[in-house]
């Protein structure tokens, strides 16, 4: 008579070992869960607002650790562009796009690492290896440089112009192809693409430089009328009068450096050595 009241409480005992085996199993699960989470905050800060080298041992040691991970892989290669540490960037894409999951993104990045090394024959065989139905700014914008390596300027033109119309913030493209256009010697273009990328971006120095090289090269030795703080307009004033210099404008140049050491609202020792050297040339 008491087999079935031992049977009952074994059968129970079971219950409740299976429960608690069952509710371990959900917390664990939970667990890895939260783990998986906070990982990936980890990933997005080490990518964005952490120092570059600490990144690269960070997704290193995750790598290590954990290795054929393609989101591990993707974030070292990312590091190491963002150390500005091209050569070994190329090592952790060519590991990104060999893993199974490998996307035409990953392609595109791997061709922005060679390019950073300036190995272009190396870029264009990669974009190539990228199909014409993937249609990204980064794909053209990486095709238009290709293109200026080799000196095909209308390509050149036509992957700057598909790149400028696939992004809401196109001030690098133009200042990109400005900068390709002043290397043809079309100035005037230049100066209207330098122009444009600063319509975009006001902030943009180099966008700044460059439009003052490019209305030099003109000899219109006129500083723009562009947004610049007085330290910005001592310096376009030292690039202005090196133009200048450069085409025998002499007096020209020596105003402008002039200007330059006038405005800057420090020492601008720069500008005072060219005046130097200018003045014991024409001495001389």
């Amino acid at each position: 008579m008491r087999h079935p009241i031992i049977l009952t409480l074994f059968a129970a005992t079971i219950g409740l070992s299976a429960c608690d085996q069952s509710g371990e199993a959900q917390v664990e699960r939970a667990m890895q869960d939260i783990n998986v989470v906070d990982e990936t905050n980890l990933n997005d800060v080490m990518l964005t607002v952490g120092d570059p080298d600490e990144a690269v041992r960070y997704f290193a040691n995750a790598n290590a650790n954990d290795p054929g991970r393609i989101d591990l892989q993707r974030g070292l290669a990312k590091s190491l562009i963002r150390a500005k540490r091209p050569t070994e960037a190329i090592t952790a894409w060519q590991a990104v796009v060999a893993n199974e999951d490998a996307t035409n993104t990953d392609r595109v990045e791997l061709a922005d690492a060679f390019i950073r090394a300036n190995q272009w024959d190396e870029a264009a065989a990669t974009l190539n290896t990228v199909p014409p139905t993937y249609e990204t700014f980064q794909r053209y914008r990486l095709e238009a440089m290709v293109a200026d390596s080799r000196q095909q300027w209308e390509k050149a033109d036509s992957f700057y112009e598909t790149a400028v119309g696939l992004t809401t913030r196109p001030a690098t493209v133009y200042n990109n192809w400005g900068f390709s256009k002043l290397t043809r010697g079309d100035f005037a273009a230049a100066e209207r693409l330098f122009g444009d990328a600063l319509r975009f971006n006001s902030n943009m120095f180099t966008a700044k430089n460059n439009l003052v090289l490019a209305r030099g090269a003109q000899r219109n030795y006129a500083i723009p009328v562009i947004p610049m703080t007085q330290t910005e307009r001592a310096q376009l004033m030292h690039t202005m009068a090196l133009a200048a210099i450069k085409q025998n404008d002499i007096t020209i140049g020596k105003s402008l450096l002039n200007d330059a050491i006038n405005t800057h609202p420090q020492y601008f020792e720069e500008a005072a050595r060219a005046l130097e050297a200018l003045e014991n040339n024409t001495g001389n």
